[in-house]
């Protein structure tokens, strides 16, 4: 039997850049979350991946292009989180209302995570996904209220609430501006934004401050750090403010 050279040489290629972009994604996951995103330089990510600048640039073009693969990731956990915590029979209206208080009770927990998420909000192509793929969720919870009311228009009001979620998640919690007033804050503006009845808001607000947040966003994260463990095959450190 002839053996193809050509196509034996594409094959280690292809090989060769999976196993290149695996190895990247797992340094670059190590690093953002040990220190943060805008403290982990290309240096650094070149040396723990054991890759050259040249293949790093082949593939991801630059470090911004590595969140797109871990938003992906982190996305998919989202809504996933928010519904377990819940309990089924919970209104989508709380699972809203639970998955946003969750991140932005995470970005206090820990700093790297909060520059991780302020950038993913920061980038036009990670920003983009997140409006895309909010949209459908946001149509299914909020439809109801606002029934004249398609996709495309729930995006276009993505980008507002998103803005908002951005801005809360960049300023730290402090004694004024305690987190209960900034997940009341988030809550009510994102909801009345969505037209949700003031007594809807009130019980939805009333639900979020009946849980401890804070162990529950402590115990999502560790979820979250050990799923990124085995999805990009490292050991996690686990550290809160």
């Amino acid at each position: 039997m002839q053996y193809d050279l050509q196509r034996g040489r594409t094959m280690a290629r292809r090989y060769n850049s999976a196993d290149s972009k695996r190895r990247i994604l797992s340094a670059c996951v190590q690093l953002f979350i040990k220190q943060g995103y805008h403290d982990t330089t290309v240096a650094e990510i070149l040396k723990q991946a054991d890759v050259s600048s040249s293949t790093f640039q082949n593939i991801f073009h630059a470090k911004e292009g590595v969140l797109m693969d871990l938003l992906e990731f982190m996305y998919k956990n989202q809504f996933a989180s928010a519904r377990t915590v819940s309990g089924e029979g919970a209104s989508p209206l709380k699972v809203y209302a639970l998955e946003t208080a969750i991140q932005l009770t995470i970005t206090e927990l820990n700093e790297n995570i909060r520059d991780i998420y302020v950038e993913i909000y920061s980038k036009p192509d990670t920003a983009e996904y997140v409006y895309q793929h909010t949209a459908d969720e946001l149509y299914k919870i909020f439809g109801k209220y606002m029934p004249e009311n398609t996709v495309s228009d729930f995006y276009e009001l993505d980008i507002g609430s998103a803005g908002i979620m951005r801005a809360y998640m960049a300023r730290p919690c402090d004694k004024y501006f305690t987190l209960e007033k900034k997940l009341r804050r988030f809550i009510t503006m994102s909801l009345n934004a969505y037209d949700v009845p003031d007594e809807e808001i009130a019980e939805t607000i009333s639900y979020i401050e009946s849980l401890d947040i804070r162990a529950i966003a402590t115990n999502v994260m560790k979820e979250l750090f050990r799923s990124l463990a085995m999805k990009f095959d490292f050991t996690p450190e686990i550290k809160t403010n």
